[in-house]
């Protein structure tokens, strides 16, 4: 264990041996640093912090045919450009990495070393989210997941705890940021929830929302970071889910194109959100009421599933900002005139009231849709 660690820990121990509850120390320590073996993610000498999403990658279509492996090459192509012109602090894969209808089941989980070979060899942390796509007949969550843990020293992305997530979602985690790599307490927190969908191995529909265990765990989760860290006020965070809440259809249809610069080629509907198909209206709200109630300083919740969109706007009834990812993969459905490429944030200071800049870059260097997520931003 190095020095940095154990000193954590002391100060830890420290920390509850003076505090008026009880709290397991087991739990605490997880909590306190879940990453203990690896190395902690923090704030650039400058200050700043830098975090590039890919999502829809959608590797694995149709490998019986020419155009599918070449998609696939052409995917990691544009993931290794594009890892190169933005140079991230830290990387998400903000889900359907596979399209698992269409992949073989005897070999599914290769094209996990595929998509994140350009990340593993660029050396830069990571974490992932699963979507739709990857619960299919031929893969799941838990498959990818457990495959990227095995060939990724730097991936962040973990399993939640038993009993949470729901059948079909393991995915929901967080990461802690810190300003500096020796302080005590993170300033930033990166959330990370499954949202399921597709189908199960058996070929039955997989619920396509936030499992409601997902809440409870939330909610404790937190309030352990405040015990151990001190008040939320002090942290800021930044989500992501592959799905969009199901608020965000009503969003959709009131946007500004001048306040909300940006893609918005699909028109959101059945399929789009969560717990949008028929008689499942509701049941994502007990997710988002929690993300919305015990989540402080939430710059923004942050989704993809549907490729034509790529804008940010604020979700009135929560007052909370919602972002689309951007079309990553040369799988999934597409349009000429749409693009390929990335959306990344940057952090200019750890002040959790900071308002946040994002932008969408294209393959070929184009840069649009450059906001500043504060709160004035509508």
């Amino acid at each position: 264990m190095s020095l940095k660690a154990f000193a954590n820990i002391l100060v830890g121990l420290s920390l509850w041996a003076n505090s008026a509850r009880s709290v397991p120390t087991a739990r605490s320590l997880d909590v306190l640093d879940p990453y203990l073996f690896k190395p902690r993610i923090s704030f650039d000498n400058d200050g700043t912090f830098k975090l590039t999403v890919f999502s829809d990658l959608h590797y694995g279509e149709n490998p019986w045919d020419w155009w599918g492996t070449e998609h696939d090459a052409n995917s990691t192509r544009l993931i290794t450009n594009m890892l190169a012109a933005e140079n991230p602090s830290y990387v998400v894969i903000n889900g359907d990495l596979i399209t698992g209808e269409n992949t073989f089941k005897e070999n599914s989980t290769d094209l996990v070393n595929e998509i994140l070979g350009p990340i593993n060899k660029a050396r830069i942390p990571f974490s992932t989210t699963q979507g739709n796509h990857d619960n299919q007949v031929n893969i799941t969550h838990l498959k990818e997941i457990q495959r990227e843990l095995s060939i990724s020293p730097l991936s962040y992305t973990r399993i939640a705890p038993p009993g949470v997530g729901g059948v079909g979602g393991p995915g929901n985690y967080w990461v802690p940021i810190y300003r500096k790599k020796y302080d005590f307490a993170p300033v930033l927190i990166l959330w990370f929830f499954d949202s399921r969908g597709g189908f199960k191995t058996d070929n039955t529909p997989m619920p396509d929302w936030v499992d409601p265990s997902v809440a409870k765990w939330m909610e404790e989760e937190v309030a352990m970071m405040n015990l151990l860290w001190g008040p939320a006020e002090r942290r800021s965070a930044l989500a992501f889910v592959h799905i969009p809440p199901n608020a965000i259809q009503a969003v959709s249809e009131t946007l500004n194109s001048t306040l909300n610069p940006g893609l918005n080629a699909d028109e959101l509907g059945q399929g789009s959100t969560q717990a949008s198909g028929p008689g499942e209206q509701g049941n994502d709200s007990v997710f988002w009421d929690a993300l919305n109630s015990h989540i402080t300083n939430l710059h923004a919740v942050v989704s993809g599933h549907d490729h034509g969109n790529e804008w940010c706007a604020r979700e009135p009834t929560k007052d909370v900002i919602f972002c689309f990812d951007k079309h990553s993969g040369y799988g999934g459905y597409d349009s000429p005139d749409w693009g390929r490429g990335v959306r990344t944030f940057i952090f200019s200071s750890t002040d959790p009231t900071h308002g946040v800049e994002t932008y969408i870059k294209l393959e070929d260097g184009t840069v649009r849709d450059r906001v500043v997520l504060d709160k004035n931003y509508q």
